[in-house]
């Protein structure tokens, strides 16, 4: 439920709890008082008009304080008149709270508390279900954890069944492979051995053809002579 109330010359559109400013009232701080110039009042789909206020319709309020509003500056300047004045001025204006809104005897706050009351009922079973399922959690994390070592042996053989055949076929695996490695490391020296032996030989034969070679013309010079 709103209110369009009337003060100071000004409309203010209000609901219960609202706080504005408005021109100075004559009344004490934390003091209540009512508003009598009502121009309307919205209930959900229904409103009430008023020609010019609403009648059975009221709006109260409870004042906080007084303040002073922004500073507003003045000046006026005539030309080839050496006329110039600058003012300045802060409205007086008091702080107040929408307390109630009743239009017909139906008053606004009570619905607010209701919605307060109903609200606050709301929160306090969700939090009883949240400190239920809380509890229901624990229990079950103590049975768990209650339960946890005697299963756990058995655990522990199992995983180390699983890491010796891990072992054993991790063993068996890399066999092939560092056999594969060792071949050619025993075959690349022996290449150079047989090079350096048929070189050698060679050699052997070469010398050996060289040194018949001389005897041959010696004996071919004898029978000549």
């Amino acid at each position: 439920m709103y209110a369009v109330i009337e003060t100071g010359g000004k409309q203010y559109r209000v609901e219960v709890g609202t706080e504005l400013e408005v021109e100075l009232l004559d009344v004490e701080p934390g003091a209540s008082m009512k508003f009598d110039r009502v121009l309307l009042v919205a209930d959900g789909d229904t409103a009430a008009i008023g020609r010019p206020t609403v009648t059975n319709a009221e709006v109260a309020a409870t004042i906080i304080g007084r303040e002073r509003g922004v500073k507003t500056i003045s000046f006026k300047y005539r030309p080839k008149a050496r006329s110039r004045v600058k003012k300045g001025h802060r409205q007086e204006l008091t702080l107040l709270r929408i307390s109630d809104i009743v239009l017909d005897g139906h008053s606004a706050a009570a619905d607010v508390k209701a919605a307060e009351a109903a609200h606050k009922a709301d929160r306090a079973k969700l939090e009883g279900a949240a400190r239920r399922q809380a509890a229901a959690d624990a229990d079950l994390a103590a049975k768990l954890a209650a339960e946890k070592p005697v299963a756990e042996p058995a655990k522990a053989k199992a995983s180390g069944a699983t890491k010796a055949d891990d072992s054993a076929d991790t063993k068996a695996a890399n066999k092939p492979a560092a056999k594969a490695a060792a071949k050619p490391a025993s075959k690349a020296p022996a290449k150079p051995a047989t090079k350096a032996a048929n070189s050698k030989t060679s050699g052997k034969s070469t010398a050996k053809t060289t040194e018949k070679a001389p005897a041959r013309r010696s004996s071919s010079t004898k029978k000549e002579s």
